[in-house]
């Protein structure tokens, strides 16, 4: 994929972890924080664990905001006061990729339970606070932090949900380029409350199984990824 990924909130677990495996696959990212030194920081914490040539630079959320493709990995509680703060910053043609989930840890209560949003999903809400002519996409909802910072295959389909074409084909070119992941065309964005609310139910799983690796596969599909082994 050509262009710059910038990741909004991508000091934190899952921002960090995307940041990790896109940079070990080529891609030039840009890691997005309200503190620009600590986003540098994380940057060259994840330079020195991939080696020279990672191209990972550190800014503020404003300035990742510019990168051609955005990912919004900020906790869902935040959501929209970031993207009111960024209203201005957007540019035409930008594709908005959301990761969150509005589970009710985010507001203290139970992870493994949701919150209800007005618009229906988190993705939607996103799309709502974003001005025209920005695509959004709903993706990697289901992939935990975790798995994300380890050295090994995830073993996990990516479920990519959009009403936008090209942000559909960049977000699944994305999710194929983590080793192990598959991408899958979830279908209009509005299907991103059904996604999202899986996240609740693998977080009870890992729970109960005692383990942080539970996520989804789909079976009797002719789809293959290139990041997936054959």
């Amino acid at each position: 994929m050509s262009g710059k990924v910038g990741i909004l909130g991508g000091t934190g677990p899952e921002g960090s972890g995307l940041a990790y495996r896109w940079a070990r696959a080529g891609e030039e990212i840009v890691i997005g924080s309200r503190d620009g030194q600590r986003a540098e920081e994380m940057a060259a914490q994840l330079r020195a664990r991939i080696g020279g040539s990672a191209k990972i630079t550190g800014a503020e959320n404003a300035a990742a905001a510019q990168c051609d493709v955005v990912v919004l990995t900020v906790p869902f509680a935040g959501c929209a006061a970031l993207l009111k703060q960024l209203k201005s910053v957007w540019k035409p043609g930008t594709v908005v990729i959301d990761t969150t989930v509005p589970l009710a840890a985010t507001v203290g209560g139970a992870a493994t339970r949701m919150i209800g949003v007005w618009q229906g999903s988190a993705a939607e809400q996103t799309k709502e606070l974003l001005p025209a002519g920005i695509g959004v996409a709903a993706a990697f909802q289901n992939l935990g932090a975790e798995l994300l910072w380890k050295d090994e295959d995830v073993d996990c389909d990516i479920l990519v949900c959009s009403d936008d074409e090209k942000a559909k084909q960049i977000t699944s070119e994305l999710a194929g380029k983590i080793p192990g992941a598959r991408p899958l065309n979830g279908g209009k964005l509005e299907n991103a409350r059904i996604v999202e609310s899986l996240t609740a139910l693998l977080i009870g799983i890992n729970m109960r199984y005692k383990v942080h690796s539970a996520g989804i596969r789909f079976t009797g599909l002719p789809v293959e990824s290139p990041g997936r082994k054959s």
